[in-house]
C-alpha cells in the first residue's frame, strides 16, 4: 500500500513539475514572440471563433461589434514652437486638412486628434506617424471611455506608421488579417473618430490595391502646386533623381474617411484588420470618395521591428528609378511601357554589387510582374538587411535575373500649461527610442547596463542636445538606467523638469547633458 501511495505522489509531483516547466517555457516564448504570434495565442486560448463573412447578406453588425472596442480616440497637444513646419504641415498643405489634424493656429498649446488600433492586450497601439509626430502629450480614450496617457515607442516616417503604448492590461484587440488576400470589390469597414465623433463605422469596397499617391517623402521644394498630379510624372521630369524613401502601396477604398480617421482601422467583413487608414484625396479636406490605408502585412513588419529594436531595420535595393508609362516611354524612346527604369545606382548598394546597371528596366520582383513602384517597394519593405530578392531586368531587349542582397541604410522650448508634465509627456519630449544593450555593445563599452538610442526624432530634446543614434544612456538624474523599464522609472521620478542625461557617444566619448523643461 505504501508503494502505491509513493508511486501516486511521485506521479503527481512529476506532473506538477512538467506543467510548471511548460508554463515557464510558454511565458518565455510569449515574451519573445511577434505581435501576430501573441494574437494567435490570445484568440486560441479564449476560444474565439473566426467571424463568418456577412457580405452575403450585406450585414456588417458582427464585424463592427468585434472591432469598435479596440479602436481608440487619440488627442494630442503641441507646443506653439512644435506646431509649425515639418512633414505634417507639408502634408496638410498638399492635401488639405485631411489627416485628422484640424489644428487651430493661435499662439500657445494647440490640440489635434486622430485614431489608433489596439493590437496587443498589454497596451500597444498602432497609429499614423503624422498623428503623433510632434506631440508633447498624447491622451488615449478607449471605447469604454477610460483615459490613459501614451508614450511613443517608435515611428517610421517612411510608411507613416507609429507604435505607441499605454499602461493597461486585458485590453480588447483587433485581429490581424491578410492584406494580400484583400480583393478589389470586396466590402470593407472603416472605423475611427472623424470630426471628434468617436467610434464611427462606415462601409465601402476596396477600390484598388498597391496605390501610390506620392504623399510620403515628397520633396520640400516641389514646385507642383496641384496635389492631384501624378507622382510618376514628378519623378520622370526631375533633372536629378532623388532617392525617395517613402513606401506607398495603399489600399484604396471608398468607405467614408474624414479628418480624425487617421490611424483608424480598415477591416474586412470578418472583422480582421487589413489596413491602417492614413489619407484621403480631397479638394476640400473632407471626404470626396478616395481613401487610402496602409496594408497590414507591411505594417506588421514595421511594428514588430519598432518593438524589438526600437526602429525599423529596413533593407534597400540601392536604385533610383522612375515608373514607365506610355508618355514616359515615348519621351525616353523606350518601347516598353511597364516597369521601373533605373536612373541611378547607390554606390556600393545591393543592386550595383549584383550587376544591375543604369538604364536597366526592372520588370519583375521574385517572379512577379512590376507595373508600378509599389510592386517593388512593398515587397522589399517587408524584408531585412541581408535578405535576398530576385530582380528581373530588361537589358538590350533581353531579360536577366539578378539576386540582390539588401543593404542597410547608411545615409541615415515648450509652452506652459501651469501643470507638471507627466512621465509620458517627458518621454515623448525626449524624441527618442531605446533598446537594451546587446552583449556585443556591453563588451564594446565595458559596461554591464544601459540602453542604446535606436532612433532620434528631429526637433525634440535628444536632437537638440546632439545625442546621436547609437549612443548609450547610462543614467538620468543620477539614477542608473540599465534597461528601458529603468529609464521609464527614472523619468517618472523627475519632479522639477530638470533632466541630467549621462551616457556614452558612439565614438566612446562620455557625455553629461542638462536639460530644463518648462512646466
Amino acid at each position: 500500500m505504501k508503494k502505491v501511495g509513493l508511486s501516486l505522489m511521485t506521479a503527481i509531483l512529476g506532473g506538477a513539475i512538467a506543467v510548471g516547466a511548460y508554463k515557464m517555457v510558454e511565458v518565455k516564448n510569449t515574451d519573445a514572440s511577434t505581435f501576430e504570434d501573441r494574437q494567435k495565442v490570445y484568440f486560441a486560448s479564449n476560444h474565439i471563433a473566426p467571424l463568418v463573412s456577412s457580405a452575403g447578406t450585406v450585414d456588417f453588425t458582427q464585424a463592427a461589434a468585434a472591432v469598435t472596442p479596440a479602436v481608440v480616440y487619440i488627442r494630442t497637444t503641441y507646443s506653439s514652437q512644435q506646431s509649425g513646419g515639418g512633414g505634417q504641415d507639408q502634408m496638410e498643405q498638399m492635401f488639405g486638412d485631411m489627416f485628422g489634424m484640424r489644428r487651430q493656429r493661435p499662439s500657445g498649446p494647440q490640440r489635434a486628434s486622430g485614431s489608433g488600433v489596439i493590437i496587443s492586450t498589454d497596451g500597444y497601439i498602432v497609429t499614423n506617424n503624422h498623428v503623433v509626430e510632434k506631440a508633447d502629450k498624447i491622451e488615449i480614450t478607449t471605447n469604454d471611455h477610460r483615459q490613459f496617457s501614451a508614450k511613443v515607442i517608435g515611428t517610421d516616417p517612411n510608411t507613416d506608421l507609429a507604435l505607441i503604448k499605454i499602461n493597461a492590461t486585458n485590453l480588447p484587440i483587433v485581429k490581424f488579417g491578410n492584406s494580400d488576400d484583400a480583393k478589389v470589390g470586396e466590402w470593407v469597414l472603416a472605423v475611427g473618430n472623424p470630426f471628434n465623433l468617436t467610434s464611427t463605422v462606415t462601409a465601402g469596397i476596396v477600390s484598388a490595391k498597391g496605390r501610390s499617391v506620392g504623399i510620403i517623402g515628397r520633396g520640400d521644394n516641389d514646385d507642383d502646386e496641384n496635389p492631384f498630379s501624378s507622382p510618376n510624372l514628378d519623378r520622370s521630369r526631375a533633372q536629378t533623381p532623388v532617392l525617395n524613401r517613402g513606401i506607398e502601396s495603399f489600399i484604396q477604398t471608398d468607405a467614408v474617411i474624414n479628418p480624425g480617421n487617421s490611424g483608424g482601422a480598415l477591416v474586412n467583413t470578418r472583422g480582421e484588420l487589413i489596413g491602417i487608414n492614413s489619407a484621403i484625396l480631397s479638394h476640400t479636406g473632407s471626404y470626396e470618395g478616395y481613401g487610402f490605408a496602409i496594408p497590414i502585412n507591411l505594417a506588421k513588419k514595421v511594428l514588430n521591428d519598432i518593438e524589438k529594436f526600437g526602429k525599423v531595420k529596413r533593407g534597400y535595393v540601392g536604385v533610383q528609378f522612375q515608373e514607365l508609362n506610355p508618355d514616359a516611354a515615348q519621351a525616353l524612346n523606350i518601347k516598353t511601357t511597364n516597369g521601373l527604369l533605373v536612373n541611378e545606382l547607390v554606390q556600393g548598394g545591393g543592386a550595383q554589387q549584383a550587376g544591375i546597371k543604369k538604364g536597366d528596366i526592372i520588370t519583375k520582383v521574385d517572379g512577379n510582374t512590376v507595373y508600378e513602384s509599389s510592386d517593388l517597394q512593398e515587397k522589399v519593405a517587408r524584408l531585412q538587411p541581408g535578405d535576398k530578392v530576385n530582380l528581373t531586368v530588361l537589358r538590350d531587349g533581353k531579360e536577366q535575373t539578378f539576386a540582390v542582397t539588401l543593404k542597410a541604410d547608411n545615409g541615415s522650448t515648450l509652452a506652459s500649461n501651469g501643470k507638471t508634465k507627466s512621465a509620458e509627456e517627458i518621454y515623448n519630449n525626449l524624441g527618442a527610442s531605446f533598446a537594451p544593450l546587446s552583449s556585443a555593445q556591453k563588451q564594446k563599452y565595458h559596461m554591464n547596463g544601459g540602453v542604446v538610442v535606436t532612433q532620434v526624432r528631429p526637433g525634440r530634446m535628444f536632437d537638440q542636445l546632439g545625442i546621436e543614434e547609437g549612443s548609450v544612456i547610462t543614467s538620468i538624474n543620477k539614477a542608473p538606467v540599465g534597461s528601458p523599464e529603468a529609464l521609464d522609472k527614472a523619468i517618472s521620478n523627475v519632479k522639477d523638469g530638470i533632466l541630467i542625461i549621462a551616457g556614452v557617444s558612439p565614438d566612446g566619448s562620455v557625455f553629461t547633458n542638462r536639460y530644463k523643461m518648462d512646466k
